[in-house]
């Protein structure tokens, strides 16, 4: 059995990562969409080992004191990291295992596992970033400007990554997040349109 690939999305806050997700997930159900454990409060609607493992500090450190995690990050006062061992089996059984994580979760991937597939998401404006982080109305103005203020830092790094993808218009974006997770369904696509 051949072992499967992890895949890394990462981009600033409000860009659009867990939307993306979501319906690529519909597409492409075979796809194993990793948790990430956190220590902030769960949102209106979010469930505990669906959405994230919602931690204490104690217990995400504890988890860090044994080396449990692939990558971890502290962002906006909060610990963010993915367990180890439901990737490590996930990708031993031949899946896809797909992170959307934080910036330096994502550079953590990159130096631990370089044959990962590096995804980064790019909003199609800072104005529009804007827009999306206030229309979301999850934030004080203080956390928006401050996220604003991080993703300026977190687009700096986007070269560091296979892929820079503008999430601009919702199916082209799917489209070349397909491509580049699934580069074999574009060559059957193109082969199959000049049949």
């Amino acid at each position: 059995m051949q072992a499967g690939q992890l895949i890394v999305l990462t981009g600033p806050s409000g860009v659009g990562k867990g939307t993306l997700v979501k319906v690529l997930r519909q597409k492409h159900p075979e796809l194993y969409l990793s948790i990430s454990a956190t220590t902030r409060l769960p949102r209106s609607g979010e469930i505990h080992g669906k959405d994230y493992l919602f931690l204490s500090r104690q217990q995400f450190e504890a988890m860090l004191a044994a080396n449990e995690l692939l990558e971890w990050a502290e962002y906006a006062g909060n610990y963010y990291g993915t367990p180890k061992l439901p990737v490590k089996q996930q990708i031993n059984q031949g899946l896809s295992v797909l992170l959307e994580i934080e910036l330096l979760g994502a550079k953590q991937i990159k130096q631990n596992f370089p044959e990962a597939v590096m995804i980064f998401l790019l909003p199609p404006s800072m104005a529009e970033l804007e827009r999306r982080l206030r229309n979301r109305g999850q934030d004080t103005e203080e956390a928006v400007l401050r996220r604003l203020e991080h993703a300026q830092a977190e687009l700096a790094a986007k070269d560091e990554f296979d892929w820079q993808i503008v999430n601009d218009q919702l199916e082209t974006a799917l489209e070349k997040l397909e491509e580049a997770i699934f580069p074999d369904l574009k060559s059957v696509t193109q082969k199959l349109s000049l049949d």
